[in-house]
């Protein structure tokens, strides 16, 4: 065989890749309010708007059967596929499911596959409405298709952030990334063991974090009983560092975040004083937390703050201010996102 030429992705990294494969892509149709670049593509009904977003998990990157329950997988494919429209400030209504599926996934797997989406459906309010069926040569493959749909004038893009907007997240980062690290200890430490019984106690929060995480409906409709509009708004998915770098880019804005008005949950603090693993670092790269990232205006401030399910970590910035993390002595350190590497 020979020897693989041209760019490496990991080189680009994985917004890099995004912005070089979509640049090419042009805007044919006026309904088309939105293409790539947010969390949902935005697409002009007249007097509303459809929002649709895809979002794909393939075996042994994304997870991992060994130890993964396939309830909980199937629990949290349609999490990650609605949490995309929830992410525009809108209601996911339908979604659809295709699978690639490998001969050594049995017909009691996927009926517990789909146990687990039918609940998440339920919980959320949304129906499974099809999908397509294909065989696989390797392991199982997950992609959902979420329907949303919104006024156009409450959908928020990530593009809306303005200089002085507090920024704001929806709960404690890096649970889910120390939740999977147990996971993968316990599996390491466990190989070739007959009987295995991992080590869990104490960290049950780490793992309902990973393996079930839950959809933000509760902070949207929140914010919008108290007549709160994000100005911009991401799913922070891919961690604190690359999503925060995503608002500034599409906002053309920079940001100041404080470690210390970073909420971290004591198990993960735990957990990654045991693993000799930075908590910092986990919270600002691990990914998977699946929280809301938003932006609002500091006039708001008062009132996000008595909503009492937001932490307010920062403020928007001039964008040749960078984006930039402020340690407690007062110094700024510039946030890179991390390469792409899956």
């Amino acid at each position: 065989m020979n020897k693989k030429t041209g760019t490496e992705i990991s080189s680009l990294g994985e917004f890099g890749l995004i912005d070089r494969l979509t640049a090419r892509l042009e805007k044919r149709n006026a309904t088309t309010l939105k293409a790539a670049g947010d969390d949902a593509a935005v697409i002009d009904m007249g007097e509303s708007v459809m929002l649709l977003s895809t979002d794909m998990m393939t075996e042994g990157i994304d997870f991992d059967l060994s130890y993964f329950p396939l309830k909980h997988l199937g629990y949290k494919a349609i999490v990650r596929g609605i949490n995309d429209i929830i992410a525009m400030n809108a209601k996911a209504e339908q979604v659809v499911v295709a699978l690639g599926v490998s001969a050594k996934i049995t017909v009691e797997a996927l009926d517990a596959l789909y146990e687990g989406m039918e609940f998440a459906c339920k919980e959320y309010g949304v129906d499974l409405v099809g999908g397509d069926t294909t065989a696989s040569l390797n392991g199982l493959t997950i992609s959902i298709t979420a329907v949303g749909r919104a006024k156009k004038e409450t959908v928020v893009y990530r593009s809306g952030a303005k200089e002085h907007d507090l920024i704001c997240i929806t709960s404690n980062l890096g649970a889910a990334y120390m939740g999977l690290h147990l996971l993968e200890r316990e599996k390491r430490v466990l190989s070739g063991v007959n009987n295995p019984e991992p080590q869990f106690e104490g960290y049950d929060y780490l793992l309902e974090r990973y393996l079930k995480p839950r959809a933000r409906v509760n902070i949207i409709n929140a914010l919008s009983e108290e007549g709160i509009t994000p100005t911009s708004m991401i799913d922070l998915s891919d961690g604190l560092a690359s999503d925060l770098r995503q608002i500034c880019k599409s906002s053309e804005c920079g940001a100041r975040i404080y470690l210390e008005r970073i909420p971290i949950a004591r198990q993960t603090s735990q957990l990654a004083e045991e693993m000799h693993i930075d908590p910092v670092i986990a919270a600002l790269n691990g990914g998977e937390d699946h929280e809301l990232l938003f932006t609002v205006p500091l006039s708001m401030q008062e009132k996000v703050m008595q909503l009492g399910l937001v932490d307010i970590i920062g403020h928007i910035t001039r964008p040749e201010a960078g984006v930039v993390l402020v340690t407690p002595d007062g110094e700024g350190i510039a946030l890179k996102a991390q390469a792409f590497d899956r």
